[in-house]
């Protein structure tokens, strides 16, 4: 049987074994009591839910030293990024628990008997209802915040519904204390076992998607890995959805207004952006479209010298320390496209690469020369008039993200601008930079494909959406109807003939 372990980013080498890869039996013994589990999960309720939430959450906390420690053996992240990674794992269970308590995401819905032009009505009850066991895939780039412990995980439970978790073969040690501690929250408060389930290894991860009690998946990472269980997923009996975050180039437009006011501001806050996390998030500016003159010139070149100085993390592992050596080599030897920025890189050995910078004129831009690179790389689109950016963007995939800088007087651009975001991205971002992803009721992470492949964001509380489904009752007994359908007293925000209704006071 196969042995896991990680291998560490700081010196390429393997790390001790974590565990064996799970056999089929071992993931159908993990789902089957995962199955088993999903009652109990209702029966506690929304409050109940909340409180196992923060459990949890208080003891990722209380366990942040061996597990930040842990994860950067094997991510080479780095202590700081993963104290406020973990942070944002262990709020996120809070959010999520607060989302519970104010329960508009269930979206309660009450029509009374009564006459209508078509005729009597029934008495009709809506509610938004667990959907039963998920598996969540974690990702290489956030050991926390998108793995074991992460938001998928955090939404899943809030929902009701059990979690399978697959360890993500670059951080198998992280993703095994990870669930450890919040198994071990769950067990002290009263929760079975089954609640939180995890396997180890590839075959198993296409064992649990294909088995048949599972009901939905959660996914981040690479298109060829969605690719690869979506296909999975397609020869199930069943069919169930797929939530995946796969692929995002997130241009980023300036303005010749916003290059003329402000383009050293422009081009240091690029190249950092570019540059954070060795470039290794889902939401870095891939693409950046800069207009032509003397302002645009002075961008690039603050953007150049940033770059040229610049130094990053290692990357988090070997495949994609192949995947951006082979993709900056394509550039490099591509005959529209100029290197124009190469930084500095660390002596010390492991997955270490160069940032760099590219530069392509808009007229020369096709469709299979951008592609998305994970790691410290981007590409700067030269543009000379407003169509010629509108043609060069229409050529690249849509994405989770595009930004747009303006400058003074820039409200017709901006609502031209904002009509091609719109269409073509999840968030639309002003004057700013796309990374960094804000847990919030407003929060946005996803996109039209190849960003994801699904309508629904993996961050926020409206991620919750992915694991309910509705369920209607129609002239049901009150006994058997869920406690905030039932008369007597408003628990959460309900609309009840047409009309939205807050609780009690």
């Amino acid at each position: 049987m196969t042995t896991i372990a990680g291998t560490s980013p700081y010196t390429g080498l393997q790390l001790d074994p974590v565990a064996q890869e799970s056999s089929p039996a071992d993931v159908n013994r993990i789902v089957e009591s995962s199955c088993q589990a999903f009652a109990y999960l209702q029966s506690i309720d929304r409050e109940g839910r909340a409180a196992l939430l923060q459990v949890i959450a208080d003891s990722l906390d209380f366990n942040a030293e061996e597990l930040i420690k842990t994860a950067d053996e094997e991510t080479g992240i780095g202590p700081v990024r993963l104290t406020g990674e973990l942070k944002r794992a262990s709020y996120q269970m809070r959010f999520f628990a607060e989302v519970l308590r104010e329960g508009s995401y269930l979206e309660a819905t009450i029509d009374t008997p009564g006459d209508t032009p078509m005729g009597p009505r029934p008495d009709l009850r809506r509610l938004l209802q667990p959907i039963g066991p998920v598996a969540v895939f974690g990702s290489s780039n956030f050991p926390f915040a998108f793995s074991v412990i992460g938001g998928d995980t955090a939404s899943a439970l809030a929902t009701g519904c059990p979690v399978v978790l697959k360890a993500h073969s670059s951080h198998p040690r992280t993703s095994k204390i990870s669930y450890e501690v919040m198994a071990a929250a769950a067990a002290n408060f009263g929760a079975p076992e089954g609640i939180l389930g995890i396997v180890f290894g590839q075959k198993a991860g296409t064992a649990l998607v294909s088995h048949p009690l599972i009901q939905a998946v959660g996914f981040t990472g690479s298109l060829g890995g969605g690719a690869a269980l979506m296909d999975a997923i397609g020869r199930r009996q069943q069919p169930i959805p797929f939530y995946g975050e796969l692929s995002s180039l997130n241009p980023l437009i300036v303005t010749p207004n916003a290059a003329a006011e402000r383009s050293a501001d422009i081009g240091a806050g690029l190249a950092a952006s570019i540059t954070t996390s060795a470039g290794q998030l889902c939401t870095k500016p891939g693409v950046v479209f800069v207009p032509h003159g003397q302002a645009g010139d002075a961008l690039v070149s603050r953007l150049v010298e940033d770059i040229s100085d610049s130094t990053v993390a290692p990357l988090l592992n070997r495949r994609i320390l192949e995947s951006y050596a082979a993709i900056t080599e394509d550039l490099d030897n591509h005959a529209d496209v100029k290197r124009i920025a190469l930084g500095k890189t660390s002596a010390a050995g492991g997955f270490r690469v160069s940032p760099a910078l590219y530069s392509l004129e808009a007229s020369r831009l096709r469709p299979d020369i951008v592609q998305e690179c994970f790691g410290p790389s981007a590409i700067v689109i030269r543009y000379s008039t407003v169509p010629e950016l509108e043609t060069a963007l229409s050529t690249i995939e849509n994405s989770l993200t595009l930004t747009i800088h303006l400058g003074q007087n820039d409200d017709e651009m901006a609502e031209r601008l904002t009509q091609l975001g719109r269409a073509r991205a999840g968030r639309v971002i002003y004057n700013g930079y796309p990374t960094g992803v804000s847990v919030s009721w407003a929060q946005t992470h996803g996109g039209p494909w190849p960003s994801t492949n699904s309508l629904h964001t993996s961050v926020g509380a409206t991620a919750v959406r992915r694991f309910l489904r509705p369920v209607t009752y129609q002239d049901a007994p009150a006994a058997v109807l869920p406690k905030e359908l039932r008369d007597g007293g408003i628990t959460v925000p309900t609309r009840i003939n047409g009309q939205l209704c807050l609780p009690d006071k």
